[in-house]
């Protein structure tokens, strides 16, 4: 049922079964008075995005103007020697430096604005502890792909993008398979569903949605604002169905169906093995368009050729560029993507007015923009609009009443 004056709410499960609210919790209902909160919100932290690009790319270019790039490199060759353990090197100095430079609006991004719209109860300490799991995953990962990029240079000049291509490709299937269990948990509490019967609803939806599930668990979004959400992350054995806590104990039974069912249809019509076919093509590009640019840029900005780990900051700004590039091409993708999870979602439960609450009550909790600028939309947006989907929904309930 819906909240009454803040106080902690209580969801009607399976057959009438009552679902507390997690601890410490308060379900805070509709927050946002009109569309200029979210716009305003969003604009915001677009705008300091833009920053951090900036502020990024002008330390990567310092690195290289300044000369920095080659009297590290020199000296970490004096000092460690091989070309693995420059190329680290280089990575960890170009990388701390990069972090520190925009940590104060990353600070702002991630933790003063969505604590003041409301979004983060999270303290700074958690934050920062998030943060650094995350920061140290992206180290890790980078690391493993320069040193392998370097090293296919270095054996393989001409075709070593075709080979980073393989390998980096492959990495990203592996990664998405072992999410579930290794990446997801370090950032949420993951647990079993509990209840015997919300289980079996869950399983039987998914059955009608023709997806096999290895487990369903409940993470627990309440620790760290007032979001709700559900997913299904993993591939093959590793499939895992999330469903966060506040969903559970904010939303009425026939709207977690439909927010589930619409995650359900992405693995049901193979959406993640598109998703990597068009982000593998999408890759084959920018790491195309970089060969020709190292080739091109290497001796003028004096390196020894592309596989000089000198040139560790241009690699960098090759691909962050190129990838910024390439992103209104996935975000088309996706929203085509979306929309047709969306549609799956409404034939699977034959509930448009249940589709509709939960995008509203979604758009309230997360602050989503119903009516996002046309541009942002078509160059920046993963998702349909709110508007749209929730009149893609009025247009189903039409043609389901229709066929009755």
């Amino acid at each position: 049922m819906a909240p009454v004056n803040g106080q902690p709410c209580l969801a009607h499960g399976p057959r009438g079964a009552v679902l507390p609210a997690p601890r410490g919790w308060v379900y805070p209902g509709p927050v946002a008075d009109s569309d200029a909160d979210a716009r305003r919100y969003h604009r915001r932290q677009l705008g300091l995005a833009a920053i951090s690009t900036l502020v990024g790319t002008a330390v990567l270019v310092a690195w290289l103007w300044t000369g920095a790039a080659a009297a590290l490199a020199t000296a970490l060759g004096g000092w460690l020697g091989g070309r693995p353990a420059v190329v680290a090197g280089m990575l960890a100095a170009v990388g701390a430096s990069s972090t520190l430079a925009t940590l104060p609006l990353d600070l702002l991004r991630g933790f003063v604005l969505p604590r003041r719209a409301g979004l983060l109860t999270q303290p700074l300490r958690g934050w920062l502890a998030d943060r650094g799991k995350g920061l140290a995953l992206g180290a890790g990962l980078a690391f493993l792909a320069l040193e392998t990029i370097y090293l296919l240079l270095e054996a393989s000049p001409r075709a070593w993008w075709l080979w980073s291509l393989v390998v980096l490709a492959a990495g990203t299937v592996v990664l998405t398979a072992l999410a579930p269990r290794w990446i997801v948990p370090l950032f949420y509490r993951l647990t079993p569903v509990s209840d015997p019967e919300l289980r079996a609803r869950i399983l039987a939806l998914a059955a009608r949605a023709g997806v096999r599930a290895a487990e369903v668990s409940v993470a627990d979004l309440s620790r760290k604002g007032r979001a709700a959400n559900a997913a299904v992350v993993g591939l093959g054995r590793t499939r895992r169905i999330l469903v966060s806590d506040t969903l559970l104990a904010g939303f009425p039974p026939d709207e977690i169906d439909v927010v589930l069912a619409h995650e359900l249809a992405h693995h049901a019509r193979g959406h993640l093995y598109q998703g990597l076919l068009v982000q593998t093509g999408l890759l084959a590009a920018v790491l195309a368009l970089t060969d020709r640019a190292l080739a091109a840029w290497a001796a003028p900005l004096g390196l020894r050729g592309p596989a000089d780990p000198t040139g560790v900051p241009l690699l960098l700004l090759l691909l962050g560029a190129l990838g910024l590039a390439t992103i209104p091409l996935s975000a088309a993708w996706s929203r085509r993507l979306e929309r047709e999870a969306d549609r799956v979602a409404l034939d699977v439960t034959r509930a448009p007015a249940a589709f509709v609450a939960a995008m509203e009550r979604l758009g309230a909790l997360n602050l989503a923009e119903r009516r996002p600028n046309r541009l942002k939309e078509l160059l920046l947006a993963t998702h349909p609009s709110l508007e749209q989907r929730i009149a893609a929904a009025h247009e189903a309930e039409r043609r389901l009443a229709g066929l009755a």
